[in-house]
Parts: structure tokens; sequence; C-alpha cells
């Protein structure tokens, strides 16, 4: 299992669907960096030598940026967003949507679980309710 710029990827796939492993590289730029790199996109990653993992991390170093650093510039326009308080940052402050799906029905990934509004639980409620 080969490890490029600290992460592993998978040895058993082609080395163009390994390199979709890391964050920030998906099918067009995985493509575009074995072009780069000259290896034949049908090599396993297992198989590839020391020289051409270098150039592949030579590649992706010099052209792309990718896992932590991209993560922290995604998260720093967030916190821009927010902070200007425009309705983008306003959206991604409620959890809700940001990209104008709609909400009264779907957008349970966002919302996160159903809340019931008004619903008495458990036995103190009952209790209370009987008592009142």
């Amino acid at each position: 299992m080969p490890r490029i710029l600290g992460v592993d990827i998978p040895g058993k796939k082609c080395i163009e669907y390994s390199l979709r492993y890391l964050y920030g590289i998906g099918p067009t730029t995985a493509h575009e960096v074995i072009e780069k790199a000259k290896i034949n996109p049908a090599t396993k990653a297992d198989d590839l030598t020391d020289e051409e993992l270098a150039r592949i991390i030579n590649v992706i170093q010099n052209t792309y940026r990718i896992e932590g650093d991209l993560r922290r510039e995604v998260a720093q326009n967030i916190r821009r967003l927010i902070s200007i308080g425009s309705y983008r940052g306003v959206r991604h402050k409620r959890g809700l949507p940001v990209r104008g799906q709609r909400t009264s029905t779907n957008a349970r990934t966002r919302k996160g679980p159903r809340r019931t509004v008004g619903a008495v639980r458990g036995k103190e409620a009952r209790s209370a309710a009987k008592q009142a």
C-alpha cells in the first residue's frame, strides 16, 4: 500500500483510481497528474517504482493544492462568509442547505434528524401530565 503525501492509497487499484483517495483530487485531476508524470494509467499502485512515485508526488506538490492546505482554505472561506454576514454565511451558521435547495421537505442531511415539537416523552413527562 503506497503512501503519497501522508495518505495510504489502495495498492490493488489502478493508479488513476488510487489517486482519488487524496482530498482534492478527482477523476480529471488524477488523469492530468498521470499524464504529466508520464505513467501508464493501467498500472497498479503497488507496481509503481520509487521513481514513478516521486514523479507523481512532485507533480502534485508543484501544481495542486490538496489535503490539509485545501481543507484549511475551504474552512477559511466559510469563516469569511460567516463573518461578513452574507446569505451563504448565515446558511452555513444555521446548518441549512447553502446552494438553494428546498427545506420544507428533504434537506435532512444538513438539518439533522427530525425533532418533534411539543411532544411529551418519557416517564417523568407522563407523570407530570397525570398530576396536572
